[in-house]
């Protein structure tokens, strides 16, 4: 390890101006971990662990895909750690339409839909990884990244250095690790693919 870099930080926590909290938006389309309870519907975990509101999730929220399959009913899909859950509003055409929870197309994909499994899943503490895309990432995004996500960390650091000037020009206060830093201190570190976990909110 190069002897002026320091080691990874596990947590950082970032006030930014307004217009620097939508470059984050990238790591949610591609994907971020979010720590709760597990073994519940994965629409309790975002309403009552992350403070979604089942009206955004029952009227805005139009695809869901957990693990990979389409779901009808967030409220009924179960989460476990690790689960990958990604949420979109509408989307276009053919495929949209038949993806979309409970439409008149649902019927065409039920061979890949998913399907709840009968044994019941432990009340336990996990992540899970996030997706958000089109303008449910811009409509959720901000209050999630200020309630902290986790993101690799190797990710994160190139994308710091990536914006290095932006961050100087716009960043208010950094914390690192719970003690109060320097945003010169996040260009020096020895980053590594650990993910470090991150909350972000707006001056």
């Amino acid at each position: 390890m190069d002897p002026m870099r320091e080691a990874a930080p596990q947590s950082i926590s970032l006030v930014l101006a307004s217009d620097l909290i939508p470059r984050f938006f990238i790591f949610l389309r591609q994907g971020v971990e979010l720590e709760g309870q597990i073994g519940c519907s994965a629409g309790e975990f975002l309403c009552q662990q992350y403070g979604v509101s089942p009206e955004y999730l029952d009227q805005r929220i139009q695809t869901i895909f957990l693990d990979g399959r389409p779901v009808d009913d967030i409220n009924t899909a179960r989460i476990r750690s690790g689960s990958r859950l990604a949420l979109s509003a509408a989307m276009p055409g053919l495929a949209g339409a038949t993806l979309r929870k409970g439409g008149f197309y649902a019927s065409l994909r039920s061979q890949i839909s998913f399907t709840e499994e009968k044994s019941p899943l432990p009340k336990e503490r996990g992540k899970i990884v996030l997706k958000l895309f089109n303008h449910v990432a811009k409509e959720l995004g901000p209050a999630l990244l200020e309630k902290g996500v986790w993101i690799r960390g190797e990710e994160l650091g190139q994308f710091i250095l990536m914006h290095s000037d932006d961050f100087r020009a716009g960043c208010e206060a950094v914390s690192v690790d719970g003690e109060k830093a320097d945003v010169e201190r996040l260009y020096h570190v020895n980053w590594t693919e650990d993910p470090v976990y991150i909350r972000i909110r707006s001056r």
